[in-house]
């Protein structure tokens, strides 16, 4: 078994967006867009016409709040602190931040950059 030496903790992360989603706002709420396909052959050969070439997900109120902050720049950790009193009196927001960012890193939205 490895030490924890060098593993880095979540909340030390950078969130970036993947270079292929696009950010529309509807008031408060983000709608974020991605590619159906990753090439344009299978577009063109598999996307039904009635279909749209994009998929298109509606974030929540919250989902929102943590999107918007997401700018490659943030820690995990000031995302939080930033949306303390988005979430007040919320708890378990911190724990609910972190399983989001997760899951936006693992539907390959995101990425999460470390800094040296």
């Amino acid at each position: 078994m490895g030490t924890l030496e060098g593993k880095v903790s979540l909340l030390d992360a950078i969130p970036v967006r993947c270079d292929h989603i696009m950010t529309e706002w509807e008031g408060d709420c983000a709608v974020i867009s991605y590619p159906r396909f990753k090439y344009e052959w299978m577009r063109r050969l598999l996307l039904p016409k009635s279909m749209s070439p994009d998929i298109h997900i509606r974030l929540e109120e919250h989902g929102s709040a943590v999107w918007n902050l997401i700018d490659g720049q943030r820690t995990v950790q000031e995302i939080l602190s930033l949306l303390a009193e988005h979430f007040h009196p919320d708890e378990n927001y911190a724990s609910r931040v972190t399983t989001y960012v997760m899951q936006l890193q693992k539907d390959e939205l995101i990425k999460l950059k470390i800094e040296n």
